[in-house]
């Protein structure tokens, strides 16, 4: 059997109603190892019949058998393979890809092949070497000759094997020396077995094969040899893939690179969209989460597990009447188990006056245990103690402001200031109360007792505040407490504060604002997404003729989409990496602004936003790999 055999071969191009036949029924029968020319004026088939025998094109009718396959019975990914494993292209103008050097170039087969990275690179260094290359193999196309670059063209045809080359016009673009030398290194292949096939218009390259094939207006018009054919091995193949074809996934990697790295700008631009989405996503949570721990921090200095107790009901007008509240009242909650402490409060205001001061007072009479349910720190001196309450003592505490205000730099501890009527001796300075805004505001605590009898002449308390044990969830207390005084007074004559609703309340606020600002910047991932669709099927058009070429050495359609879906992958995964970056230094812009706010970063925000990184790049990157990888291999090489 011969290894290439065509009967009835024909090939139509375009529309049954402008339908063009370019071949007529060819019938041909290249036994292995002969060197044959296919010769033929400009538009006589001979390129078209070489496409097909290359597998690089289907017969519109006929059968083409190649080594003992039938090709129309052949998947895409056969055909691809017959390309791999036997055959080898040699092309007028070379086709190399520019951003490989001369050893990638040579290499590319093996990595459709399967073939590791390291023995694809060694086979393709001695390939070089053996065509006169050595010094060469770093080079890119750019940097060599015509000759050289066809060499590298040759060394590449050889890679796996190259049981059958293919020549195209090969010293169609080359100086005469360099012809002669291609020449020679086809005739040197011939003599080691491989079958050549060469396309070419000229009489003088045709003459150097043992048999010539003329084609015109698509028939074959004469075949003739010059000596019959010798039986000659056919040359093994040099390399042996590997089981697990890890080199095909590491090329589409390393090629996916280079393109970005190859076109920084266009790169950066096609990024934008999704920098700026996920450094939107990331910030925007950062600055929910650093404002709700903000506001959850405040609320806990004020007490966020503290429960406040005032007269009437929510909204009744005729609260201020009810007096029913009282500090028994205060006591029976102290001793409850699930209280940690309790306090009445009394409120009033009053001139204070000490040296020549005059300031106004806030004035607010508490109980022993008002500081530990405020979570106040003494800062000097002491406390209140049972004996204070118990003898109405004209004693106060002062928060450091208003001490700092009185007396300057002098120990506020012993002094004794006039509030209103009642003088009273200071004993104590606890620290700032957060809930102050305003820093002109005299803060001064004494005995509920002293503040009642002294100066508001009354027997009933304006509040109490409750501090509820860590371990009691606030909802328990508020309907426990709910019950003791309805049974002390009879009815509910008071309303209950929760500070750990308002908690609740600001987080539920901040979440929901949050997830709609990150929402919207969500919009800007998906727009980055768009631009990174555009700018790869734009990079599909402009790399039609590398397509081609990939394609030509065995590259399957899904190695083609592979490459472009990572490409468009590591366009998000890096627009999500400087994403991040530019959330971190937003975050590192506001701390050395001096202040005290805070962005806290999510662990889970920065995964999902890359995760979404990674999504959006399988996602808008479909639809070019996929396009990419439907390329008609004889148009893609034929692009410019």
């Amino acid at each position: 059997m011969a290894l290439i055999e065509v009967r009835g071969l024909y090939r139509h191009f375009g529309q049954e109603d402008q339908q063009t036949t370019i071949l007529h029924g060819i019938d041909l029968d290249i036994e292995a190892g002969e060197m044959v020319a296919i010769v033929g004026a400009s538009g006589s088939g001979k390129s078209t019949l070489m496409n097909i025998l290359g597998c690089l094109d289907r017969p519109s009718a006929g059968e083409y058998t190649l080594d003992g396959h039938n090709t129309a019975n052949l998947s895409i990914d056969e055909r691809a393979r017959l390309r791999r494993e036997h055959i080898g292209f040699i092309f007028q103008r070379y086709h190399l890809i520019s951003d490989l050097s001369a050893r990638e170039n040579v290499a590319l087969p093996s990595i459709y092949a399967g073939v590791p990275s390291e023995e694809g690179l060694r086979r393709a260094d001695q390939l070089l070497t053996r065509l006169g290359l050595a010094d060469r193999t770093t080079h890119k196309p750019a940097q060599l000759s015509g000759g050289q670059q066809q060499r590298v063209s040759i060394a590449r045809a050889l890679m796996n094997g190259g049981k059958i080359i293919f020549a195209d016009e090969p010293t169609g673009a080359l100086d005469s020396h360099s012809g002669q030398e291609v020449m020679a290194i086809l005739r040197e292949l011939h003599a080691a077995g491989h079958t050549i096939i060469l396309v070419t218009h000229d009489p003088a390259i045709a003459a150097s094969a043992d048999r010539i094939i003329e084609l015109k207006d698509g028939r074959i018009i004469n075949d003739s040899r010059s000596k019959p054919v010798e039986p000659v091995p056919a040359p093994p193949s040099p390399l042996k893939p590997s089981r697990l074809s890890f080199a095909r996934y590491t090329s589409a990697f390393h090629m996916a690179l280079r393109a970005i790295i190859g076109h920084k700008l266009r790169a950066f631009l096609t990024m934008l969209g999704i920098i700026i989405g996920i450094a939107s996503v990331v910030s925007v949570v950062a600055l929910g989460q650093g404002a709700q721990q903000q506001v959850l921090a405040d609320i806990s200095d004020l007490g966020s597990n503290t429960i406040e107790i005032y007269p009437g009901e929510l909204g009744d007008r005729r609260s201020a009447r009810i007096h029913t509240l009282t500090a028994d009242d205060a006591n029976i909650l102290a001793q409850q188990s699930f209280v940690d402490s309790a306090t009445p409060n009394v409120s009033s205001n009053a001139n204070l006056r000490y040296a020549n001061l005059d300031l106004n007072a806030s004035i607010e009479g508490v109980g022993m245990q008002y500081f530990q349910v405020q979570n106040r720190q003494l800062i000097q001196g002491r406390l209140f103690n049972a004996k204070d309450i118990d003898s109405n003592a004209a004693v106060v505490i002062l928060d450091q402001s208003s001490a700092k205000r009185i007396f300057a730099d002098d120990d506020p501890l012993g002094k004794v200031i006039l509030l209103g009527r009642m003088a009273a001796k200071v004993i104590g300075v606890v620290s700032n109360d957060k809930r102050q805004f305003s820093g002109n505001n005299i803060s001064v605590w004494a005995p509920y007792t002293s503040v009642m009898s002294r100066l508001l002449g009354q027997n009933h308390v304006s509040s109490i505040s409750v501090r509820i044990a860590d371990d009691v969830k606030s909802g328990v207390a508020e309907d426990a407490i709910t019950r003791i005084l309805t049974r002390r007074h009879g009815s509910k004559d008071f309303s209950l504060f929760n500070a750990d609703s308002l908690r609740q309340a600001i987080t539920n606020a901040t979440q929901v604002l949050s997830l709609l600002i990150a929402s919207i910047a969500l919009i800007s991932l998906v727009v980055g997404g768009i631009g990174v669709m555009n700018i790869m099927l734009v990079s599909v058009t402009e790399r039609t003729q590398e397509i081609g070429i990939r394609m030509a050495v065995g590259a399957r359609p899904s190695d083609i989409q592979r490459q472009f879906l990572i490409e468009a992958i590591m366009l998000c995964l890096f627009g999500g990496l400087l994403g991040i970056g530019l959330a971190f230094g937003l975050g590192q812009l506001v701390a050395l602004s001096g202040s005290s706010f805070q962005l806290i970063y999510s662990t889970a925000a920065i995964i999902t936003a890359f995760s979404c990184a990674t999504e959006i790049g399988l996602l808008f990157g479909y639809l070019p790999a996929r396009n990419a990888a439907r390329l008609d291999p004889v148009q893609a090489l034929s692009r410019e």
